[in-house]
């Protein structure tokens, strides 16, 4: 196996591991194991957990991404909307760790900037800032339609992550694209 693909593995295993424990809750250790490889090797492919932590977030925003666009391709306005509202909510019912990984970034990101490490989280803002650009664009560049969008994603992943039945009161007032999927 090449470097680039015990890469990808490592950033795969990350995903996992980090989803589940958080950065400080994860070992480079476990990721190690996980791939089945040393923690030396590990340290050849990435200088530190940080970069391995980042790796991985990044990775998760860019899929996130790649959902939303995918959804869109060659629609516009309410057609785009609701198609990238239902790709999101299958992300979130079937690949559970997508969504644990963004809440444990923004976790990760907040306790560095408490700490005073304002770079951290530089790299995952501008993957952040290009998933949400993209939005945008296919939503006409309406900045209401773009943040009305993200605030009801935002509002998927809280209501997700704290276990609420689709259908609970909490789910009201969503698209109907956007309701949980059974």
């Amino acid at each position: 196996m090449s470097a680039e693909e015990r890469r990808e593995s490592v950033v795969r295993a990350a995903i996992t591991e980090f989803a589940r424990g958080g950065y400080n809750g994860t070992s480079t250790e476990v990721i190690a194991r996980r791939v089945g490889v040393s923690q030396p090797y590990l340290f050849r492919l990435f200088p530190n957990k940080q970069a391995i932590f980042i790796a991985a977030a990044e990775r998760c925003l860019e899929d996130t991404r790649g959902v939303f666009m995918t959804a869109a391709e060659g629609l516009e306005g309410e057609e785009a909307l609701h198609a990238m509202a239902r790709a999101y909510q299958r992300l979130i019912v079937h690949d559970g760790e997508k969504l644990m990984m963004q809440m444990q970034t923004y976790a990760a990101v907040a306790a560095a900037e408490a700490a005073g490490n304002h770079e951290f989280g530089e790299s995952l803002r501008a993957a952040w800032a290009r998933m949400r650009d993209d939005i945008h664009i296919v939503l006409g560049a309406d900045e209401n339609e773009t943040t009305t969008f993200l605030a009801f994603g935002m509002l998927v992943n809280t209501l997700a992550s704290l276990g609420f039945p689709a259908d609970h009161r909490a789910w009201s007032g969503f698209y109907d694209s956007a309701m949980p999927v059974e």
